[in-house]
């Protein structure tokens, strides 16, 4: 990420990306441009779709308030997405604006919201769920936008992840350990990193329950999945955005993209 000019504005344009192409910015995306950040005619702007990389690209306006951008050169080539299932209960609109936010920024490569027994958010808005996930990429140089899916009950999300897919289930019940030494086991009896495929990242998912918690019966469904880890966070009971960073740092860090490489 240190390679992105973050002195650039960066914008996520869903058009095929090569050199030369032209593109008329909407009115949103121009007075942003123009007005908020005040760039003038053959000022850099960063673009991305998600697919092609990431482009520089120079202003061209067309009126006072209308400009093109002009692609010029490919600054770095798309990267693999990871491989990290983010599946959490329905919160409030704000505090659910955070959670989209951040699992983008920590590398989630799905979104799924779950439906619980005490799912207390309101109905999941799919396209504003994209725009929280555009935004973060744009502000924080990634590449790759995510997979969002519309809500799903528990029991259905949890039997659609793929068999080998390790599950981390961050129970409040689960004995208070070092969740570090317990994702390294679990990873060593399911093959993960330096277990049997090389040095590639395990696939994962997170699942996040609602603020009451999960029911008995949801953390029995849960835990009786095959290739499942119960996980603590602590000692303490996380507000469950607080929750959401804090799990999806640590698989991360420890199974994920952000461990370090042999």
């Amino acid at each position: 990420m240190a390679a992105t000019d973050f002195n650039a504005p960066r914008l996520f344009l869903d058009i095929p990306m090569r050199e030369g192409t032209r593109h008329t910015l909407d009115r949103a995306q121009a007075n942003y441009l123009l007005s908020v950040l005040r760039r003038a005619a053959g000022e850099p702007v960063l673009v991305f779709n998600g697919r092609d990389g990431e482009w520089r690209a120079e202003i061209a306006p067309t009126g006072r308030k209308a400009a093109d951008l002009v692609l010029t050169a490919q600054t770095r080539p798309q990267t693999p997405p990871g491989d990290l299932h983010y599946l959490f209960a329905p919160l409030k609109a704000a505090r659910l604006d955070y959670v989209a936010q951040k699992a983008v920024e920590m590398g989630a490569s799905l979104i799924q919201p779950v439906v619980t027994r005490r799912t207390q958010g309101d109905r999941i808005k799919l396209d504003k769920l994209h725009a929280n996930a555009i935004e973060a990429a744009e502000q924080c140089g990634i590449l790759a936008l995510p997979e969002i899916r519309d809500a799903a009950p528990l029991a259905e999300a949890v039997a659609g992840l793929a068999p080998e897919r390790l599950l981390v289930f961050c129970d409040e019940d689960a004995p208070v350990a070092d969740p570090v030494a317990a994702l390294r086991q679990a990873a060593a009896m399911h093959g993960g990193p330096g277990h049997g495929h090389g040095n590639d990242p395990l696939p994962l998912a997170v699942v996040i329950g609602p603020e009451g918690g999960f029911t008995p019966e949801e953390r029995t469904l849960i835990g009786d999945r095959r290739n499942t880890v119960r996980l603590s966070l602590g000692p303490r009971i996380l507000r469950a955005d607080t929750a959401a960073v804090a799990v999806l740092a640590l698989v991360q860090a420890v199974l994920g993209d952000g461990r370090p490489r042999a």
